[in-house]
Formats: structure tokens, C-alpha cells, sequence
């Protein structure tokens, strides 16, 4: 997953649950320009802050491992 993934993720479901970014950085406890520079994919955000948004959002990350030739 990119970058532009998470962040086009984070957009649709902040919409599907009806918020405004502001709304969603008070659930999350950041600021409002982190989550709109986070959907516009400008971000350089800490791990524990995109983690405290998918949170406020219902979503986590999931980590698998990629099928490639190497193990």
C-alpha cells in the first residue's frame, strides 16, 4: 500500500462517517492541518499520530508480507 492509498482511505472515511477535518483531528487529538495535509498526501506524519487517526476512523493497518521470490 502507498502512501496515496492511506491517505485516499483516510478521506473516504472520514466522508462515509459524515466529519469535517476538523471534527476528525478532535477525535484523533491532532491538529486540524495534520489531517487535511494527511489527505492531500503532504504529509510527513509520526506513526503514533496516523495511528491515533485510523483509530478515531475504525481502520488499522495491516502488515503482510509480499510475495516475492526472497522469503
Amino acid at each position: 500500500m502507498t502512501f496515496k492509498q492511506v491517505s485516499d482511505a483516510v478521506r473516504r472515511r472520514r466522508k462515509t462517517l459524515g466529519l469535517t477535518q476538523l471534527e476528525l483531528a478532535d477525535l484523533a487529538a491532532v491538529s486540524e492541518r495534520l489531517v487535511r495535509d494527511l489527505e492531500t498526501g503532504r504529509a510527513t506524519i509520526k506513526t503514533e499520530k496516523l495511528l491515533s487517526i485510523l483509530e478515531a476512523l475504525g481502520l488499522e493497518i495491516c502488515i503482510q508480507k509480499i510475495h516475492s521470490g526472497n522469503q
